[in-house]
């Protein structure tokens, strides 16, 4: 009987293993597709999560929503109003302008830090991005240029090889995530914003440092203006 017990010891702990690997995963998918509803719009700024609904619109029990919710929360997408649930964080105009103001600064200093040591191969990589994003400008279509100029920004800051600035730079990110996928929603946009990609670009191929950092400045800068001109209103 004490063999048989054993035995069935390393079954029942894979068995939970499993589940929680399960779980998970499964929290990992729908973190994904409540932070595309935050950033497509289809969850509003100041909208409280229902985690009912979601949960039978997702077809998942509500322990895997709210532990995504709780993930997005700590990435500064949403906030925890204690005993009234989840909201879709709405930042001021001039909460956005802070940020975006300190990612400009942060990200130019890091494209110049790798003009000085980039490589050919890194070279080719963000080229094939640039390629990738031109082929979407011809479609006008944001939803697949966005995360092709998300990599792009994310591979210059990773290429500079400084892991503190990165980590603060993908903070900011994060919060602005709303804010700059709304100012890239005019197909126009799309040709303007790479068409300032391949000025970072250029002067990444000329390894000049300088010239790196005003053109990815002025990359972020423009954006803010972008975003302006997008309209996203302060909360009520």
């Amino acid at each position: 009987m004490h063999d048989d017990t054993m035995a069935k010891i390393p079954e029942t702990q894979g068995l939970a293993a499993i589940d929680f690997l399960r779980t998970r995963s499964l929290s990992n998918v729908v973190q994904a597709e409540i932070e595309r509803m935050i950033i497509e719009g289809e969850l509003k700024p100041n909208e409280r999560i229902n985690e009912n609904g979601l949960s039978q619109q997702l077809g998942v029990s509500r322990g895997p929503i709210r532990e995504a919710c709780s993930a997005i929360a700590a990435m500064g997408l949403l906030e925890v109003i204690t005993n009234r649930g989840f909201f879709v964080r709405a930042l001021t105009n001039d909460e956005a302008q802070d940020l975006s103001q300190a990612r400009a600064g942060v990200f130019a200093f890091m494209a110049m830090l790798l003009a000085e040591k980039i490589t050919d191969a890194q070279l080719q990589t963000l080229a094939g991005l640039l390629d990738k994003m031109d082929a979407v400008v011809e479609t006008g279509v944001v939803h697949d240029y966005y995360p092709i100029n998300l990599e792009f920004h994310r591979q210059i800051a990773k290429m500079a090889g400084n892991n503190r600035l990165e980590a603060i730079y993908q903070s900011f990110v994060r919060e602005l995530h709303i804010q700059r996928y709304r100012a890239l929603s005019s197909p126009d946009v799309l040709s303007v914003s790479n068409t300032e990609h391949r000025a970072i670009y250029d002067a990444l191929v000329a390894r000049d440092p300088l010239a790196t950092f005003v053109a990815a400045r002025a990359h972020i800068t423009n954006g803010i203006v972008r975003t302006r001109i997008a309209g996203e209103p302060d909360p009520i």
